[in-house]
């Protein structure tokens, strides 16, 4: 199936039957990326009585309990209500599900403080389609190591608060990242790079979303690209979610 997109006045080709999932499958045990200290995702069979939810053990059906949490177990969807205390959910912001969407690859830089960060000129030299509505960041080096990474206590890479206020201020709508948060593993609480970017608590952008530990294969060339957003509708400020990108072909 081919759709026709029009962005910026121009037409463009996506192949609907050739997307690239940027999400990491959730698998039972540590055999996927954690942050934060979480528990592994736990999948149980449920018992009861004679019943056992589990075909390998003759029951009839697989029947299981899955205990995840979306902020640390693996690639999620969040809203502003991860910092706001007014029960902003994700299933009630996004609302919309395919934008046009760029992605960039970027170096963290080694700031004064020894922090790994991507800066705010790091994005503007890469950007250059400055109408897209997502940004999609794949940091280098790009190891397939990400995919299984056990982040907890190691400060890994984030993103400068200055540089989502560029994303902010520029009307990107939605950030996809490949690191556990935009913001310092362990910075007091501050949170500047999600308030920046949602613009929290002055001018609120109810409709934007950050996504986080995603997967971008090295295959997958920067450039313009459909965006597919799919989350559970979960009434919680995160979800597991499910990006999908597209390759744009412009027509000529």
């Amino acid at each position: 199936m081919i759709a026709d997109i029009r962005f910026n006045n121009r037409p463009f080709k996506a192949d609907l039957s050739k997307g690239y999932d940027i999400s990491l499958p959730l698998k039972a045990g540590s055999e996927n990326p954690n942050c934060y200290w979480a528990e592994p995702v736990k999948m149980e069979t449920i018992r009861s009585g004679d019943f056992v939810g589990s075909v390998n053990e003759g029951g009839s059906v697989n029947y299981q309990k899955l205990i995840v949490t979306p902020h640390g177990n693996g690639t999620h969807t969040e809203c502003y209500g991860h910092i706001s205390a007014d029960n902003a959910t994700i299933n009630q912001c996004l609302t919309e599900f395919h934008f046009v969407a760029e992605l960039i690859s970027v170096t963290p830089e080694i700031a004064s403080t020894g922090d790994h960060v991507i800066t705010r000129q790091s994005v503007v030299d890469r950007i250059k389609h400055k109408s897209a509505q997502a940004i999609v960041i794949r940091t280098l080096p790009n190891n397939e190591s990400k995919k299984t990474a056990q982040y907890s206590g190691t400060n890994p890479p984030y993103l400068h608060h200055e540089a989502a206020q560029y994303f902010a201020d520029s009307g990107v709508l939605h950030l996809l990242i490949d690191l556990p948060s935009i913001d310092r593993e362990s910075d007091e609480g501050k949170l500047l790079a999600h308030k920046a970017f949602w613009k929290f608590p002055g001018s609120i952008r109810k409709g934007s979303t950050i996504t986080e530990l995603i997967y971008v294969d090295q295959a997958v060339e920067d450039g313009l690209y459909l965006l597919n957003l799919q989350i559970t509708s979960l009434e919680m400020d995160a979800s597991p979610s499910k990006p999908v990108l597209y390759k744009l072909t412009e027509v000529l």
